[in-house]
């Protein structure tokens, strides 16, 4: 159950992020057997809470500041026991925000980064949040790459049930923008319109901008390497490799609400 949506459902977010969890280990360990089959954990940036360093290092403490981000917290927490208790064989994914991502709308607060990628109606082209914030990308072609090779790649003793950060593009919401009218054109980029919405502008705030991945590079995990690469990627997987003058991205995730500029302020 995505951020925002785990947020407005208190008793809803944690019986689908918590309980779902420990209800899979709890099965995966009555199964017995001798066997420990590798399980990997899609987690989140969302574990981590302010005061935060410029980037976040390998090692940080967890103090989540949402519901979403708790129920994530204690899963990895959960896969790090089961795994020392010879359970399973857990690997952990902090997955950056996945974009331009398919799929129906959600109420996941990183949705706003799909948004202003590009979507399929100007009315729906839109974003909650400051022009200078940043974060972190990747494209679902990343995002199964991570899924794929944690599952399958050798882990060694100290990696075994660890949660790694995967590599990925970092930019600000401006720099996205930008990147599609590079790519797009303008006009296409000139459909992002602004819609507050003081939940999603909360969440984001307690957000890391950015955080350490070298780990996660010596293991192997590669992303893209810029927002413009995350776009071309969707227009090959996504509409066939072809542009044809209105970019079809997916309109998912909620709206993103942003104070409108001053007077005077320049339009990306």
């Amino acid at each position: 159950m995505v951020s925002a949506e785990a947020e407005l459902d208190f008793e809803k977010g944690y019986r689908s992020n918590l309980d779902g969890t420990r209800a899979l280990l709890e099965a995966v360990r009555h199964a017995g057997g001798g066997y420990r089959p590798r399980i990997v954990y899609s987690s989140s940036m969302a574990v981590f809470g302010a005061p935060f360093p410029e980037s976040i290092p390998t090692i940080f403490h967890l103090t989540p500041l949402t519901s979403y981000g708790t129920a994530k917290a204690i899963g990895e927490l959960l896969l790090a026991d089961y795994t020392r208790r010879g359970f399973c064989d857990g690997i952990g994914l902090r997955l950056p925000a996945i974009c331009v991502r398919p799929g129906t709308p959600n109420k996941a607060a990183s949705g706003f980064f799909s948004r202003s990628s590009a979507s399929r109606s100007p009315a729906r082209k839109r974003f909650s949040v400051a022009d200078m914030v940043r974060h972190t990308h990747a494209s679902p072609r990343a995002a199964v790459g991570f899924l794929i090779h944690a599952a399958e790649f050798r882990a060694t003793r100290s990696d075994r049930a660890s949660t790694f950060r995967c590599r990925e593009s970092s930019c600000t919401v401006g720099e996205q923008i930008l990147a599609l009218a590079r790519i797009a054109g303008k006009r296409v980029a000139g459909r992002i319109r602004r819609v507050p919405d003081p939940l999603t502008e909360r969440i984001v705030a307690g957000w890391p901008d950015q955080a350490d991945a070298q780990r996660a590079c010596e293991l192997g995990f590669v992303a893209e390497d810029s927002f413009d690469e995350i776009i071309r990627v969707h227009i090959e997987d996504e509409l066939n490799g072809h542009f044809r003058g209105v970019m079809r991205f997916a309109d998912i995730g909620s709206s993103f609400r942003v104070p409108e500029r001053s007077e005077g302020a320049r339009n990306p």
